[in-house]
């Protein structure tokens, strides 16, 4: 077909590649007081729930935006949506590492940051839909979701190491050069999709508010944006209290650094091999119900074990299992809801988990024994992510299937 000789050609790749860049810096832009909240606290002279603002406020920016950011996904496309987001989040970053040193104009740029964030995250299944052929589409939202996990892991660890050798200012500063680079890199390389494959990406789809309604009656994916709600806010809520979660048990900070960090390893393994997997064998439900029964083991030891080697493996097979689920569930959404548009699924998917990381990392804080034990809330996000592996089982297959 002459379609599949032009995508073949490679550039495919190129756009992909400039897109996990943004997508990358993006991330880096939201998680980048975490691992420094103590230093910034002090730098900024105030506590650590207001730096643990800095990035709730995306959670919170995320939902006010959701839903025009994917109007305007829909309506523009890929290129100009993602172009807009790129050059918001472009300006501001660099604007945040300028005024580093106030405390309220830096706030003021993370807020500006955030708006830009969901025109690039809500865009992974557009840009497969609109670049990449229906057997390579979830491989393609596979890489585009790695780049989530690869910027959050590249924060932690890059993060402390600038602001030792830069120090706050610099560190910024660092980060909105990046961040003004990748959105030039973007806007340079990415063009007009093939024509050949407009028809396929583009055919009859609804406009948004009308597919938005259409969605929203169908029981399949109903089920999935609870099984997203489970399984974003579980991630969030894991990662954000980590520390907190085994410090009872005697493991230190630098442990829970390292657990971390396997979590997302295995996170990033998993985006990178399992939708190829699911795209080879053209089966979407198979991969959900095994990410959801998967994680379970991995859970189990991050709540109760007390052998650090146990423990590694235990956060290795959660982020192994929980994070791979991710592009397959997003291009699953995708492809059950045709003909609503690619962005919209996307985009409500995403918010369903930055709705229940707000409720998850507050309630684990209040469910939090007198000893700081977390136990109880993850017995009971355990509960959840059961109900949530049940509920997969009455999934449909996705239409790929049948092609």
């Amino acid at each position: 077909m002459e379609n599949t000789k032009t995508v073949t050609t490679g550039y495919r790749w190129v756009v992909l590649s400039a897109f996990m860049f943004l997508t990358i810096m993006t991330q880096v832009l939201w998680i980048t007081f975490a691992p420094i909240t103590s230093v910034a606290a002090e730098f900024y002279n105030t506590s650590d729930l207001m730096i643990g603002l800095l990035s709730m406020s995306f959670m919170i920016i995320y939902v006010v935006v959701v839903i025009p950011s994917a109007w305007v996904i829909d309506t523009l496309g890929f290129r100009k949506a993602v172009s807009i987001g790129a050059v918001i989040s472009a300006v501001f970053a660099l604007l945040r590492g300028i005024f580093a040193s106030n405390f309220g104009l830096m706030l003021a740029c993370q807020l500006g940051i955030a708006v830009g964030q969901p025109l690039v995250l809500g865009a992974i299944t557009k840009l497969a839909a609109s670049w990449f052929l229906p057997d390579e589409r979830a491989t393609a939202s596979g890489l585009g979701t790695l780049s989530i996990y690869i910027g959050i892991l590249i924060a932690m660890v890059a993060t402390p190491l600038l602001t030792i050798n830069l120090k706050m200012k610099g560190m910024l500063l660092f980060y909105g050069i990046l961040s003004v680079v990748s959105a030039v890199v973007f806007l340079f390389v990415v063009k007009k999709p093939p024509e050949e494959l407009k028809g396929d990406a583009d055919k009859e789809r609804a406009l948004m508010f009308v597919g938005l309604k259409s969605m929203l009656k169908q029981r399949d994916f109903i089920i999935l944006l609870v099984i997203f709600f489970i399984g974003l806010g579980l991630f969030n809520g894991v990662s954000t209290w980590v520390e907190q979660i085994v410090r009872p048990r005697g493991f230190s900070p630098s442990q829970a650094g390292i657990l971390g960090g396997l979590m997302l390893i295995g996170g990033i393994i998993g985006a990178a091999v399992i939708p190829i997997v699911s795209d080879k064998i053209k089966k979407r439900k198979p991969f959900i119900i095994i990410a959801l029964a998967g994680m379970l083991p991995g859970l189990l030891g991050i709540t109760f074990a007390t052998n650090y080697p146990v423990l590694l493996v235990s956060g290795f097979l959660f982020g192994l299992f929980l994070l791979s689920s991710g592009p397959i569930g997003f291009q699953y959404g995708a492809e059950i809801t045709f003909p609503a548009p690619e962005g919209t699924s996307n985009s409500l998917l995403i918010v369903m988990g930055q709705i229940s990381g707000i409720i998850f990392i507050y309630a684990m804080d209040a469910f939090k024994s007198g000893s700081g034990s977390m136990t109880v809330s993850l017995l009971i996000l355990m509960g959840l992510t059961i109900i949530g592996l049940l509920l997969s089982l009455f999934l449909k297959e996705s239409p790929i299937s049948e092609s």
